[in-house]
């Protein structure tokens, strides 16, 4: 069972990682005006919300904070990747869900790899909502915020005693 676990994990950082290697090999850099909204290749257009595919570099965080420290944001990014394989290695003992921290981990992983590999990070998934632009994102990005949503849910329904 371990191994599947770990070959899963494995699985979602190698889709992080071929998505955006085919987001950079594949995604015309095209000004932002030009094309399907903000222009990027088109998926669907249900009026009221787009999917496109826009080839973008972040050299921030989330929403491109941070932007002008990427090397203090990098050395934070190891260390949080650090501090959660450390706290399930050594602290967890199975009282949290593992699983939602694993998420994050990977798609911490996956992110960090692109600003060491590129000096930033890639991003190609982009939302509108009544023409209000989302923050373009990748597969890493998703994981990070399934994990994080996941693990609120789950420790929300924990009984008071399996969290201390």
């Amino acid at each position: 069972m371990k191994y599947v676990f770990v070959l899963f994990f494995l699985l979602l950082f190698g889709l992080d990682i071929y998505s955006k290697q085919w987001a950079m090999g594949s995604l015309p850099i095209i000004h932002w005006h030009e094309g399907y909204p903000f222009g990027g290749i088109g998926v669907f257009d249900l009026g009221s919300v787009t999917f496109s595919l826009n080839f973008v570099t972040n050299l921030g965080a989330a929403w491109g904070l941070f932007a002008k420290y990427t090397g203090a944001l990098f050395i934070v990014r190891l260390g949080i990747i650090c501090g959660l394989i450390f706290f399930l290695a050594l602290f967890n003992k199975g009282k949290m869900p593992g699983f939602p921290i694993w998420l994050i981990i990977t798609g911490a992983i996956g992110n960090a790899f692109d600003y060491w590999r590129y000096g930033y990070v890639i991003d190609f998934l982009h939302f509108t909502f009544w023409e209000s632009s989302f923050p373009v994102f990748n597969l890493a990005d998703t994981y990070i915020t399934l994990g994080a949503i996941s693990l609120f849910l789950l420790t929300r329904a924990m009984p008071r005693a399996a969290q201390t």
